[in-house]
């Protein structure tokens, strides 16, 4: 994964941003001018870490009349400053991003504008990753690899100010636990993800080992698996962790 570093010069006036070639806005790029006329198009603004992956949600979009990427960008920070400057009418955003994780991006976007649309467009297709973008306030959840009239609907509603979600999305959310992990857990779970041990997780949470076989005792019964690497999986599998 790339971790794009840039410099980045801003002109009020002309509301130009100028850097390399992993964040443009509308006024950089002609390709991204000719998407629609201004007076039509709802403004989109793409975050995606992979630019080859950028490129094709560009591509889709540029497909339909009536949207029109008003920017571009690989990390979490360049997504919330892109959208202080742009304020598109939906941005897109990834969860995998190099120097975050999106839903904080998403946090972040959304106390700038409260009313901020934000599609989410992933592979993480965990329901804790689905109830934690929701929780930020992303108002739709795709998994890539859905048809292209799948996005376009998204964004449909989205701009309508309904939430969507597609069925499979729908019903990994309904069949998320209600058994919730403590502040504690999640953190010893995390450092089980990591590959420590009982003594190491002990050490780095200056708790006593019995406390960690305590929590991690919790831990299985709350995941409903036996063993630890179970719970790890698990945890991955949902969105609980992430490698």
């Amino acid at each position: 994964m790339l971790l794009f570093t840039r410099l980045l010069y801003i002109r009020r006036a002309g509301s130009i941003l100028k850097g390399d070639d992993s964040m443009r806005t509308m006024e950089d790029d002609p390709d991204l001018r000719n998407t629609a006329s201004k007076s039509e198009a709802a403004d989109i603004l793409v975050v995606d870490d992979h630019p080859i992956t950028r490129a094709g949600l560009i591509a889709i979009l540029q497909s339909k009349p009536g949207y029109r990427v008003c920017g571009e960008c690989g990390t979490a920070h360049e997504a919330v400053s892109l959208f202080r400057q742009l304020r598109p009418t939906i941005t897109l955003m990834d969860l995998k991003l190099p120097d975050g994780f999106g839903v904080k991006a998403i946090r972040d976007i959304r106390q700038i504008d409260p009313k901020a649309k934000i599609l989410v467009i992933t592979t993480y297709e965990g329901d804790e990753d689905i109830h934690q973008s929701l929780q930020a306030g992303a108002m739709g959840y795709l998994v890539k690899g859905v048809s292209h009239e799948v996005i376009f609907r998204a964004l449909r509603k989205i701009q309508q100010g309904y939430v969507f979600l597609p069925e499979p999305v729908s019903l990994t959310l309904q069949s998320r636990s209600n058994e919730r992990l403590t502040e504690r857990e999640r953190q010893v779970l995390s450092l089980m993800a990591a590959g420590k041990s009982n003594r190491e997780i002990g050490e780095a949470l200056n708790i006593k080992e019995v406390s960690v076989k305590s929590h991690i005792t919790i831990i299985l019964s709350r995941l409903q698996v036996s063993d630890r690497t179970q719970a790890v999986v698990v945890a991955l599998k949902r969105g609980l962790e992430h490698l």
